[in-house]
């Protein structure tokens, strides 16, 4: 007799109604794919083991406080959920980071001026090379608006003049720009740090 593979719907409806060996499934079914992806993204063991169990920390409220919207899509959710603590984490950081003293590290090592390092000058042109192929993407007059106003440093009323368009017709194709590439970064899962 062929096993038969409880669907993530099924399984999260049952958890729902109190079978928490359904969750559990749920978890070991798709555990390395998230648990992957984290990693992937933070390169340290703690860090995605925390992620990890942050992101599933928010699943199970979401789903106890029964705010899960169902539509078949319960490991993109989740992937979903972990990418934005990701993201999170590292905004985090990046305005305090956190370093251990250990007998092999001293933070007087890594303190320096902080003038850019070849490093950090290639992540940066990758970042702005990944932006400008992004906002190639966008309909014509909304990266015509983006790319007065963010590259040529134009304000909405000298769009406005030179597009010939009124100066709400120039905010709202900003607008759209902006939400537009946020659907992209959102959808492709594109993390913009440097």
């Amino acid at each position: 007799m062929a096993n038969v593979v409880i669907p993530d719907a099924v399984l999260v409806k049952n958890y729902i109604c109190g079978d928490e060996n359904a969750l559990a499934s749920l978890i070991n079914r798709h555990q390395s794919k998230i648990y992957g992806f984290i990693y992937s993204k933070v390169t340290d063991r703690d860090i995605a083991d925390d992620i990890f169990q942050d992101t599933f920390i928010k699943v199970i409220k979401t789903l106890k406080a029964n705010s899960y919207n169902e539509e078949g899509k319960f490991l993109p959710w989740v992937m979903r959920i972990s990418h934005n603590l990701i993201v999170d984490h590292f905004r985090r950081n990046k305005k305090m980071p956190m370093f251990r003293e250990t007998e092999e590290f001293s933070i007087f090592s890594i303190m320096s001026d902080n003038s850019p390092n070849i490093e950090s000058r290639i992540i940066t042109d990758q970042v702005e090379n990944d932006v400008q192929r992004l906002i190639e993407e966008l309909p014509e007059d909304q990266k015509q608006v983006l790319q007065m106003r963010i590259y040529q440093d134009m304000s909405f009323k000298e769009i406005a003049d030179v597009t010939g368009v009124s100066i709400n017709t120039a905010l709202g194709r900003m607008r759209y720009a902006l939400m537009n590439l946020r659907k992209v970064i959102e959808k492709n899962n594109i993390i913009l740090t440097n």
